[in-house]
């Protein structure tokens, strides 16, 4: 995914009310930018580190900027939260994911479940797959990827509604994108959300897939790169 015009740098402030972030761009002038992450952000917040901003051009936003991407040091990482389904369907489309070749029809939030939107829809004239696409952008000092970075009730209703689908002899992919990468395996947060952790292996059990990818984020666009390995423990 490339994004559609250069990304304005700058310095980061402080985030605020979930929804905003004080960014100070590299000609001196603050400004106040959308962050399209409700989560914590937790390691992706620190005051001082370099961000990546894009603008829009439209009238009736409230905010010109939108916050993409964020370096701590050693690495972008893509905060974003409305950009992994977009990498992933585009992958999809490009034959970049082994285990998911070969559906002819590829839609994005389609309903399903009780009052539910699946991520990406896929189908052929054998089968279909629901495709649900999370966001990770949680690294801890141990090294591990984690998600989710807080406690989400809507993360396990998803993990149900992918069950349902496979009892109902369809195909479920429960699909995390890492989106920077200074870590190693992925796991789910026990230690944040441990019901979400036992949902998780819960929906493995019952035959929902995991697959988790990381992608390369850099200013100019974010990419998928290579399957990480996973542990549920």
């Amino acid at each position: 995914m490339k994004f559609k015009a250069p990304l304005i740098p700058g310095r980061l402030i402080k985030r605020y009310k979930r929804f905003l972030v004080d960014i100070e761009l590299e000609r001196g002038e603050i400004v106040t930018a959308h962050c399209p992450n409700s989560g914590s952000m937790k390691s992706c917040q620190t005051p001082g580190w370099k961000v990546m901003l894009s603008t829009h051009n439209n009238p009736t936003r409230k905010y010109k900027y939108t916050w993409e991407m964020v370096h701590n040091g050693f690495c972008w990482i893509g905060i974003n939260t409305g950009v992994p389904n977009k990498i992933v369907e585009e992958a999809i489309k490009n034959n970049k994911i082994i285990s998911l070749k070969g559906y002819t029809d590829i839609k994005r939030e389609v309903p399903y479940g009780q009052n539910s939107r699946i991520d990406i829809y896929l189908k052929n004239d054998k089968q279909i797959c629901y495709v649900e696409v999370k966001n990770v952008s949680l690294v801890e000092n141990d090294g591990f990827y984690y998600f989710p970075d807080s406690v989400t009730e809507r993360g396990r209703k998803h993990l149900y509604e992918l069950i349902e689908m496979v009892k109902g002899g369809h195909r479920a992919v429960m699909f995390y994108l890492i989106q920077r990468n200074d870590g190693t395996t992925f796991k789910p947060a026990i230690h944040i959300d441990p019901a979400y952790a036992e949902s998780l292996k819960d929906a493995y059990k019952n035959g929902v897939e995991i697959l988790v990818y990381q992608a390369e984020v850099n200013p100019d666009s974010i990419t998928l790169d290579r399957e990480i390995p996973w542990d549920l423990e």
